[in-house]
Parts: structure tokens; C-alpha cells; sequence
């Protein structure tokens, strides 16, 4: 491979990557699915499964107005032969009532993504959020809301507001289990990672 071409690859995964929130946020839904492989998957707090599954679900919520909007910041990759892991900085914020006041909940973290390139085209495999840390504000300036502390306590650090928030919105939360910016679930996904740059590793799995 040329230097020419290894930079052709890196553009079209950075591409891709900001094809899937510009996608997903505006509710391009052919555009979404162009993201994909058709064997992808994706893991999310409120949702494990293919990713077939999670744009009919993400389309749906957007139809019925849930509010979660993303945005991509630094961004690096990995290309060994035709697979890649492409690491995103990423915000995920989401705008819902939480006991009456609507709040914005903002989740810092990473994208983890399994990329193939299959008949010349790069695709997503799998992806995997990293959830490091996050907050919740009111909306309205001045206003409060108080939380349900035993609830709160049931998530990791890294998505504990998010899960809360949309546990109140409804959604099923996987409660544990994420990986986060440290601990033994993101070094897990490391090493999954490593196994797949190195051919070995399956990257269809939802954690």
C-alpha cells in the first residue's frame, strides 16, 4: 500500500465516521444505513443489538422527538490490511424531563469502532462507546431537580446521569457493564481490538 493510498483510507474512515452522526442526528436514514456492514452491530446504553435493529429504533425515537444529538472532536486510526479501529472523541447530549424539569444530560467519551474494508468499500463492523464522564443541567436557568440518589447510583460514572435520564424517559438501561475510561470492561475491549487488527478477532459481538 502507497502512502497515497493508506491516506485515501484514513480520509474514508474519518468520512464515515462523521457520515454516522450527521446521519443519525438528522434522521438521514439512507445515508445511515450506507455506514454500515450489513453483519454490523452496535452497543449503546439503552440499546444492544444489530445495527439493522438500532436505526429502525434510533429512527423511530427521532420520529417520536427524542432529542440526542452527537458530535465527533479528535479522531485517530489504526489500518492493518483490509481492518481498522478507528478511536473518535464524541459527545452525546440528550434533552428530556427528568421529575417534572427538562434537563440536558452531555456524556464525554469515544467512539470505538471496528472497520472492514469489504469490495473497496470501508464499513462499519462494530462500534462501541466508551463512556468516561457526564453531567446534568436544567434547562431553565434557575431551576433544579432533585434525583433519586439509589437510582443514580446504579450506573457507572461515566453514563450515570445519561442512564438516569433516560431511564426516566422510558428506555431499558444496561445497568453495568460499559467500558469506561479506565477498568477492566474498556481493556476487555482493547484487547478485542488488537485481535481484530491482527485478523484473529470477531468484532460481531455486543457488550
Amino acid at each position: 500500500m502507497t502512502d497515497i493510498d493508506h491516506l485515501a483510507d484514513k480520509l474514508a474512515i474519518r468520512e464515515l465516521v462523521d457520515q454516522w452522526i450527521i446521519a443519525s442526528d438528522s434522521g438521514l436514514w439512507p445515508l445511515f444505513d450506507e455506514v454500515w456492514h450489513d453483519d454490523g452491530v452496535m452497543a449503546a446504553t439503552w440499546f444492544q443489538a444489530s445495527a439493522a435493529d438500532f436505526a429502525a429504533a434510533r429512527r423511530k425515537g427521532f420520529d417520536n422527538g427524542v432529542s440526542i444529538i452527537h458530535a465527533n472532536l479528535g479522531h485517530i486510526s489504526t489500518i492493518r490490511g483490509t481492518r481498522a479501529i478507528a478511536q473518535t472523541k464524541m459527545t452525546i447530549s440528550q434533552r428530556a424531563p427528568v421529575h417534572g424539569v427538562v434537563v440536558d444530560v452531555t456524556a464525554t467519551g469515544r467512539f470505538y469502532d471496528f472497520l472492514e474494508k469489504r469490495d473497496g468499500r470501508w464499513g462499519m463492523v462494530r462500534r462501541q462507546p466508551i463512556y468516561e464522564k457526564d453531567r446534568m443541567d436544567p434547562v431553565e436557568p434557575g431551576a433544579s431537580v432533585t434525583l433519586d440518589l439509589a437510582l443514580l447510583a446504579k450506573f457507572p460514572v461515566g453514563y450515570r446521569h445519561l442512564g438516569y435520564l433516560q431511564t426516566q424517559a422510558g428506555f431499558k438501561v444496561k445497568e453495568q457493564g460499559m467500558p469506561g475510561l479506565t477498568g477492566p470492561e474498556v481493556e476487555r475491549l482493547y484487547q478485542q481490538g488488537e485481535a481484530w487488527l491482527a485478523g484473529t478477532g470477531n468484532a460481531g459481538r455486543v457488550e
